[in-house]
């Protein structure tokens, strides 16, 4: 990639480098996975508590948005506790939001960005806006203006980053009536200063199909990967449904039904799919009424070959576990976790968590209870070793949380993504052929100089294991280089010398 088409700004190289180098169906601490630290608060109600997401920072430690009083409020875990919430909208800006949607933040290392939708909502002067960080969310951009769609009107706006760090930005939209509902993706090239013209991710079920009009969705990415998760609404069968790109979101030339329940149901039932990509699979879980009561799912879906597939209650039925909503899932490498709103024994609302070291062997039988009562809906998210749960207690009217750690799927899979590593001619003059045997088919590579700046960034898939791959350094200057090979969490590293 040519040095001028790289916007990401220079980095100090110690910052590079340091990113290189008890109730029913309650699971015991003895089967558990996880050891947990006792339930705490972010903030006081004061500063409100709907629809909390949740993204960690370059050194893995959570960072919160959620709604208040139509503003989006922002906190960060500075070592030793939240800090202080602060509002990221201006006064100019009114956003949209609720317990039951909201605001959306991406996180790629300490390059945070936040998406809100002005009201009202159903005006076409009320746009999308995006903010940015570069600082892990000590300080924030001015709104950028994300929908340019003239007399179109917009709709729950959500975020997810490229290789680059770019964001890619998903959202609804409707005619000038409020109608035609489908989900469109628009993505930035400079870092979120301006956004291009949004293409359309929805429309897959039928040649009239809809998309739910009242029901956020998700959008999801890793390397040229994008799908965009949302509810269809295809004469009333509103099943989830996934649009793919494979372009970074340029375009979206697939969909596939990754529900297939065939719920009919003739009113909004106001809740979205979220997904996580690894490898060439889609992981997927959302809430679905066809059964006759409301139930979460889970499914796993073929990217490379764009199969859909029926998804899988995720608990076992049983007559004691009542509705279910609200489920979100989040992953750090192989390791996966999916939490949900639940009620248990005609009134008793808990918040479940599906957990495995490894989506390869699949889910325990049993889950762990993160709480009981007062649970609205949730987050979650992981790194290698730790998992941070948040919720909405409307008891308290706060936001809770409870962060737990696991131990790590393998050394050799944390520290050794590949083996038999070798790069030659190392020094080199006008190319780097870099080979090696890894268990991942796909892998990210960033060259950086000892200043810190990306000056190269690329993917390489692997054949049956084996990856054989060139850079042009024809454009470098003469020096040391450092060469990232990286798979979600997992990084591994290698020096390269131009000479």
């Amino acid at each position: 990639m040519p040095l001028h088409q790289l916007h990401l700004k220079s980095i100090q190289m110690k910052k590079v480098l340091a990113i290189i180098i008890a109730c029913l169906f309650i699971t015991t601490q003895a089967e558990s996975q996880i050891a947990w630290e006792e339930t705490s608060e972010i903030a006081p109600s004061s500063f409100g508590n709907h629809h909390p997401r949740v993204v960690t920072d370059a050194n893995d430690n959570p960072l919160v948005i959620w709604g208040k009083s139509n503003n989006v409020m922002f906190t960060r875990w500075n070592g030793t506790n939240f800090t202080t919430p602060v509002r990221l909208n201006p006064d100019t800006i009114s956003i949209a939001e609720a317990s039951w949607m909201g605001p959306d933040i991406a996180a790629h290392g300490d390059t945070i960005f936040v998406v809100f939708k002005q009201t009202p909502e159903n005006v076409s002067s009320s746009h999308i806006w995006c903010i940015r960080s570069d600082d892990g969310g000590i300080s924030f951009s001015p709104p950028v203006q994300v929908d340019y769609i003239n007399d179109s009107i917009s709709r729950f706006p959500t975020v997810t980053t490229d290789l680059l760090g770019n964001p890619i930005v998903g959202f609804m939209k409707f005619n000038p009536s409020f109608g035609d509902a489908r989900w469109v993706v628009t993505r930035s090239d400079d870092a979120g200063s301006s956004f291009s013209p949004d293409v359309l991710a929805s429309g897959w079920s039928s040649s009239t199909s809809e998309v739910c009009d009242c029901c956020p969705g998700t959008i999801t990415s890793t390397g040229n990967t994008v799908a965009m998760l949302y509810r269809d609404n295809n004469s009333n069968i509103r099943d989830a449904w996934a649009g793919v790109s494979t372009d970074q979101g340029n375009t979206f030339n697939g969909g596939m039904n990754i529900d297939q329940q065939n719920w009919m149901l003739a009113a909004c039932p106001a809740s979205g799919p979220d997904g996580v990509i690894i490898g060439d699979t889609l992981y997927s879980t959302y809430m679905n009424g066809a059964s006759g009561s409301t139930k979460v799912y889970f499914n796993k879906s073929s990217l490379a070959d764009m199969t859909g597939s029926a998804g899988n209650l995720l608990t076992e039925n049983n007559p004691n576990v009542g509705l279910q909503n609200f489920p979100r899932i989040a992953n750090s490498g192989d390791a996966v976790a999916i939490a949900w709103k639940q009620i248990v024994n005609g009134n008793m609302v808990s918040l479940p968590m599906l957990f495995t070291k490894n989506i390869h062997t699949g889910f325990p039988s049993t889950y762990d209870t993160i709480t009981l009562g007062n649970v609205t809906n949730s987050d979650i998210a992981l790194t290698p070793e730790k998992i941070y749960v948040f919720w909405q207690d409307d008891l308290a009217g706060t936001i809770k949380f409870k962060s737990g750690t696991y131990a790590k799927p393998s050394a050799l899979q944390d520290h050794f993504i590949i083996n038999d590593l070798t790069a030659y001619p190392n020094p080199s003059a006008e190319a780097w052929t870099v080979e090696g045997h890894s268990l991942y088919p796909k892998l990210n590579i960033e060259l950086f100089n000892m200043q810190g700046a990306l000056v190269y960034v690329d993917m390489i898939e692997t054949n049956a294991g084996f990856f054989l791959h060139e850079i042009d350094n024809t454009n470098l200057i003469d020096g040391l280089y450092v060469l990232r090979f990286s798979h979600d969490h997992f990084q591994q590293i290698m020096k390269l010398v131009k000479h």
